[in-house]
């Protein structure tokens, strides 16, 4: 896997990006408490690797 660089040097996996993700719902608690479906694809699409952090808030923001 090439290195992309809107990923962090920890986050390059889907796995790692879903491990980052749920470390970030247990600090912050409304990423998991106030999930919408189109939050949750979001999510989704992190995870894969389509969008960076980043991305995904600034979407999520443009949601609400």
């Amino acid at each position: 896997m090439a290195y992309d660089a809107r990923f962090g040097p920890n986050v390059q996996t889907p796995t790692q990006r879903a491990w980052a993700l749920a470390q970030m719902q247990d600090v912050i608690p409304n990423l998991k408490i106030k999930v919408t479906p189109a939050d949750r694809q979001l999510y989704a699409r992190y995870v894969a690797g389509e969008l960076s952090w980043t991305d995904m808030r600034q979407a999520i923001h443009a949601l609400s």
